[in-house]
C-alpha cells in the first residue's frame, strides 16, 4: 500500500519516524552500516551558529543573536514552548546573581527561532544587570522583533530571593484579521488551561 507524504517535514517515503529538534536537518536509520539519510524542506543555509563552535556573546542581549528559519506550516497554528532552566543575570543595584527558568511560548507566523541561537541569547544575560521585570519584557520584545509571531508569552520564574518568589509574565498578540485572530486566541486560551504542559 503506497503512502503519500503528508507534510513538507516528512521527507521521502523512506523517512524514519524519529523526531528532530528545531534547526536539525536530517534523520537517519540507525543500526546499519549503510544508513541512508533523508531531508526535510527546512531551510538552513543562512544559519550561522548551528553546527559550529560559537562564542558566548559578551556584549549583552539583543535580537541580533536570535536566528530564525522559515515556518513550514504557516497555515497551521501550533505552539512552540522553550524552557531555559539555567538562566542567570545580575541585580542592577547589588550586582548579586539572579537565577531563573525562562519559558518562552509562541505561535509562529512565518518564522521559528533556532534553538541554539536561543541558548546563546539566554547566555548573553549572564553579565547583564537588570531587574527581573525588565528582563522578562525585554525577552518578549526581542522575540517579537526577531520572529514577528502570532502570539508570544515569556514567563520569568525567578528563584526566591530573601524568601520572596517573583514570577513575571508578559505576552503580546500580533494584530491579524478575523477569523485567524479568533483561532489564535482560542488556541492560547486552551494552552493556558492545560496542566503539566512543561513536563517530559
Amino acid at each position: 500500500m503506497t503512502r503519500k507524504s503528508a507534510s513538507p517535514a516528512s521527507g521521502s517515503a523512506s523517512a524514519n519516524a524519529s523526531g528532530s529538534t528545531s534547526g536539525s536537518t536530517s534523520g537517519s536509520t540507525s543500526g546499519t552500516a549503510d544508513a541512508t539519510h533523508t531531508r526535510s524542506q527546512d531551510q538552513t543555509a543562512h544559519l550561522r551558529t548551528l553546527g559550529v563552535k560559537a562564542d558566548y556573546p559578551h556584549a549583552g542581549p539583543g535580537p541580533h543573536i536570535l536566528e530564525a528559519f522559515p515556518n513550514n506550516f504557516p497555515d497551521r497554528p501550533y505552539i512552540v514552548s522553550i524552557a531555559f532552566p539555567e538562566f542567570t543575570s545580575l541585580c542592577p543595584v547589588t550586582g548579586q546573581p539572579d537565577f531563573a527558568t525562562i519559558v518562552t511560548e509562541y505561535i509562529p507566523d512565518q518564522l521559528c527561532v533556532e534553538s541554539k541561537s536561543f541558548k546563546l541569547y539566554m547566555f548573553a544575560y549572564r553579565n547583564h544587570q537588570s531587574f527581573m521585570e525588565t528582563i522578562t519584557n525585554t525577552v518578549l520584545d526581542h522575540m517579537t522583533e526577531a520572529l514577528d509571531p502570532l502570539w508570544c508569552r515569556v514567563k520569568g520564574l525567578f528563584t526566591p530571593r530573601g524568601g520572596t518568589h517573583l514570577h513575571v509574565f508578559a505576552e503580546r498578540f500580533k494584530q491579524v484579521e478575523e477569523p485567524r485572530a479568533a483561532m489564535v486566541r482560542e488556541m492560547v486560551s486552551e494552552w493556558k488551561r492545560e496542566s503539566g504542559r512543561h513536563t517530559v
